[in-house]
C-alpha cells in the first residue's frame, strides 16, 4: 500500500508560491493597519502588552514537515515533497534539555506527520524514560498508509501517549474535500484500530481526542455542542468512541492564507476574527505556557510563529543548543495579526477553546 494518500495538491513551496516565504505572509498580515487594528494595539487596550509567559509547561516539538497528506488548511505547508526532518542529534539535545528542566509537564509531538521521522520511535522511548506525558498529533491516515505504521496504536499504548487526531468532519465529503481523496475512509479505519487497543474508551486511561478545523472562511461552532454531534455520529455509524473534540480556528498562515486570498475571503475573515476578539481568550493563549521547537532546533513562542519564522525575542536563547529556561520565562512573546485567530470567540489553541 502506498505511504501517501491520493494527492491533488502540492505544497506552496513545491509550486514556488510567494506565500511559501514567511516574509511574504507577514507582509500580507501587516497591510491595511488603518482598517485592521494591529493585534499589539488590542493587547494594549486590555493591559496585556507586552504579552508574557505564565509558565514553561508544554514543550512542543515539530519533528519535520514531511507528511503523507496535503491538506488545504495546513499552516505548516506540509506534504510528501517537504524533506525537512529533525535530526537525531537535535533530538538528543532536546532530551538533555528536558532532563535539566523538569518544569515541563508535556512533550507535544507534531509535524507534518511526526511518525514519518525515522527517529520518531527512538525519541518517544527516550522521553518516556523521563516520565513526561506525551502527546502525538497523528493525522490518522499514517496508521494505515504502510505496513510499517500499522502497529502505531500498540506503540502509542505502550508509552501511554495521548493521541490528538484531526478529523475535519464526521462525513466523507467534507473530510476528503479538505484533506484528500480516501482520507475519511482511512481515518475511520485508524480510529477503529485505536479503539481496539483501548483508546477513547470510557474506562480507559488511553486518551483519544479529535480536532475540528472549519472547511471555509468561518469560525468554528460551539465546541461542546459540536463534540456531541461528533460522538453521536461516529458511534452510530462506525462504533467509534473518543474522549474530547478540540475546535480549532484556522489561522491566516501559509496554505490557509493562500486559500483566503485566492477565494477573496481574506479581508472578510480578518474582520470576523478582529470583531470576535475576546480579552479572556487573550489571557489564556497557548504561547503563555508553551514553547515550540522547529525541526531545525530553533525556538518559537508557538507553532504558528514557527511557520512565520518569528523566533523568540531573546537573542541569547533562540536555538535548542543555547536553551535557557530563565531567559525564556522572562521573554516578551512576539505577536502579529495572525494572533487574532487564537483570541476570537471562545479562543483557540492546540487544545481547542480556551475561554
Amino acid at each position: 500500500m502506498s505511504e501517501f494518500v491520493k494527492i491533488k495538491l502540492k505544497s506552496l513551496k513545491a509550486t514556488a508560491n510567494s506565500l511559501s516565504k514567511a516574509e511574504h505572509q507577514l507582509a500580507v498580515l501587516e497591510q491595511n493597519p488603518t482598517r485592521f487594528t494591529p493585534f499589539h494595539t488590542q493587547l494594549n487596550t486590555i493591559g496585556l502588552r507586552p504579552l508574557r509567559p505564565t509558565a514553561l509547561e508544554v514543550f512542543q516539538v515539530n519533528l519535520g514537515k514531511m507528511c503523507n497528506q496535503v491538506c488545504t488548511h495546513c499552516h505548516v505547508d506540509a506534504g510528501p515533497d517537504r524533506k525537512e526532518i529533525m535530526t537525531k542529534e537535535t533530538m538528543e539535545t532536546i532530551i538533555e534539555v528536558l532532563k535539566a528542566n523538569p518544569t515541563f509537564k508535556i512533550v507535544d509531538m507534531t509535524g507534518g506527520a511526526p511518525e514519518m521521522n525515522p527517529h520518531f520511535r527512538w525519541f518517544v522511548e527516550e522521553v518516556s524514560k523521563l516520565g513526561i506525558q506525551m502527546y502525538v498529533r497523528c493525522n490518522l491516515t499514517i496508521i494505515t498508509a504502510n505496513k510499517k505504521y500499522n502497529d502505531l496504536p500498540e506503540f502509542f499504548k505502550k508509552h501511554k501517549i495521548e493521541v490528538i487526531s484531526s478529523l475535519p468532519f464526521y462525513s466523507k465529503n467534507r473530510t476528503d474535500k479538505q484533506r484528500g481523496d480516501g482520507v475519511f475512509e482511512s481515518s475511520i479505519k485508524a480510529l477503529q484500530m485505536l479503539n481496539e487497543v483501548g483508546y477513547g474508551k470510557e474506562d480507559s486511561e488511553l486518551k483519544l481526542n479529535l480536532v475540528y478545523n472549519p472547511a471555509g472562511a468561518f469560525l468554528p461552532p460551539d465546541q461542546i455542542a459540536l463534540e456531541k454531534e461528533y460522538k453521536t455520529a461516529l458511534a452510530n455509524d462506525f462504533g467509534i468512541s473518543f474522549n474530547n473534540l478540540f475546535a480549532i480556528t484556522n489561522l491566516p498562515v501559509s496554505r490557509y492564507l493562500d486559500y483566503l486570498i485566492t477565494s477573496e475571503n481574506y479581508e472578510d475573515y480578518m474582520t470576523k476574527l478582529i470583531d470576535a476578539f475576546n480579552p479572556t481568550a487573550a489571557e489564556n493563549v497557548m504561547c503563555r505556557n508553551t514553547i515550540s521547537i522547529g525541526w531545525d532546533g530553533y525556538i518559537y513562542d508557538c507553532d504558528f510563529n514557527q511557520m512565520l519564522e518569528l523566533k523568540v525575542s531573546n537573542p541569547t536563547t533562540q536555538h535548542i543548543s543555547t536553551f535557557n529556561a530563565s531567559a525564556l520565562q522572562d521573554r516578551s512573546i512576539i505577536v502579529n495579526n495572525h494572533c487574532y485567530g487564537c483570541t476570537a470567540g471562545s479562543g483557540s489553541s492546540c487544545g481547542g477553546a480556551v475561554a
